[in-house]
């Protein structure tokens, strides 16, 4: 006859579990006492046994799934004619342990020897696994943690027994960690926070002023800008690179360039490191279908250059960067850059990049934290170069400095995909000989 499980009370204040993991299938047969199901509870992660024994007809939460206490869990099919009626509440929902099987034990997580009874007392946060596999977290936690695109594996717990609590997950998100994480997986897709929306903000009147009404590209850039940053998880790397020996074939290259009617600046060289790059951590050249939750990893290099134009921003793109030379990049992008100044740069040339590269050329700056092109994963921001002491086998000398930056979508990308992204340009770039024979 069927018996319906309702999730008990198993703890004080503990309104709902998480399904952390099923260990039977509907169909399985069970003994009593078998360990069915391990569930994740503001206070313990708990392994439920089975309150009876037979066969597994139903049930009704799949794993990451949240069941209420008091909700019916599972059904079984004891297979005892007239045996006791579906479990009835105790005026909770909850159900009651039958009387000729004692009363359910709940065994804490991580492979203990021996079973405890349903007490308070004996509900306690222990670490599942000492790989810090499985996190041992409230449902609660975990939420806030999907909401700020956090992977809790990497968030350093202070509860007891090595549980990260809700300010663990908010003190990492405000640190903005770039630590590497272990990949999104299809359970918390579902879970990617969408854009936020406020309420108009009106600006009183303060004196001597000049008001522009925000339309035409100025309100596109706003719009771009807004949507990125309150739907990407960004966070941002640093790299210094040392450019001498670029520099030295850039100026090398610069009258061969010149012949072929070619201004050669350093970002064709940036861009086939940047392709290079994309090519090993592919991750990084991909997009979020928000419709589908579908990760599109791309297997095309259309590479956007984020540079200033005469009406603000505007993100030019050199189509499949990949199979173009440097000097057939140089002459591409300083195409793209006449099309702009002058007005005439088509839909097809502004749209469609896959990853971006931010410059201001000589005006790069030491440092910046580039917005990522939506919806791209990340973005490069590429700063000036300067002449700056460095040691160089125990001596201070003057070498040719810059410094890469790299904003990243969390939710796509792990810190150690953009780190060691970032880590492939750099040999690159300071080693130009490589560049050319990787045959990027």
């Amino acid at each position: 006859m069927a018996f319906e499980f309702h999730l008990p009370d198993i703890g004080e204040g503990v309104v709902e579990g998480e399904i952390v993991k099923w260990k039977v299938a509907v169909g399985d047969v069970v003994k009593l006492d078998q360990p069915i199901v391990e569930i994740m509870t503001d206070k313990a992660t708990v392994e439920i046994p089975s309150p009876r024994a037979g066969t597994i007809t139903a049930i009704n939460y799949k794993d990451g799934e949240i069941c209420p206490v008091g909700k019916v869990l599972l059904v079984i099919d004891d297979g005892v004619a007239g045996s006791a009626k579906p479990a009835a509440g105790n005026g909770h929902g909850h159900a009651k342990a039958p009387e000729h099987s004692p009363a359910p034990q709940l065994q804490l997580a991580g492979n203990l020897p021996e079973s405890l009874p349903v007490t308070r007392a004996a509900i306690e946060v222990v670490d599942a696994t000492a790989s810090r596999g499985r996190v041992l977290a409230t449902p609660a936690t975990r939420r806030l943690a999907r909401q700020l695109g956090i992977e809790l594996g990497r968030v350093a717990p202070t509860g007891k027994r090595g549980r990260v609590t809700t300010d663990d997950v908010k003190q990492y998100g405000a640190a903005g960690s770039t630590v590497a994480i272990p990949r999104l997986t299809e359970s918390v897709l579902p879970a990617l926070p969408a854009a936020k929306s406020f309420a108009p903000q009106a600006i009183a009147v303060g004196g001597d002023e000049e008001r522009i009404p925000l339309r035409g590209m100025r309100k596109r850039i706003a719009e771009s800008m807004t949507r990125s940053t309150h739907t990407a998880a960004h966070f941002t790397y640093v790299e210094e690179i040392d450019m001498t020996e670029l520099v030295a074939v850039r100026e090398r290259a610069k009258a061969r360039a010149a012949d072929r009617g070619v201004k050669l600046t350093y970002l064709p060289f940036i861009m086939k490191a940047v392709v290079s790059g994309l090519k090993k951590w592919p991750m990084l050249n991909a997009s979020l279908d928000e419709t589908t939750q579908e990760i599109v990893r791309k297997k095309y290099y259309h590479v956007g250059i984020a540079a200033q134009g005469p009406q603000g921003l505007v993100v030019t793109v050199v189509r499949d960067a990949d199979r173009r030379s440097i000097f057939e990049i140089s002459k591409e992008i300083e195409r793209l850059g006449d099309a702009v100044r002058a007005g005439t740069a088509t839909r097809e040339e502004l749209t469609g990049s896959t990853f971006t590269i931010s410059s201001l050329g000589k005006l790069g700056g030491v440092l910046a934290t580039p917005i990522i092109n939506f919806p791209e994963v990340a973005i490069i921001g590429v700063h000036k170069i300067e002449e700056k002491p460095a040691v160089r086998g125990g001596q201070i000398v003057i070498r040719q400095l810059m410094n890469l930056s790299i904003s990243v979508d969390h939710r796509l990308a792990d810190g150690w995909d953009g780190a060691m992204f970032l880590q492939d340009v750099k040999t690159l770039l300071e080693d130009p000989t490589t560049m050319f024979m990787e045959m990027v």
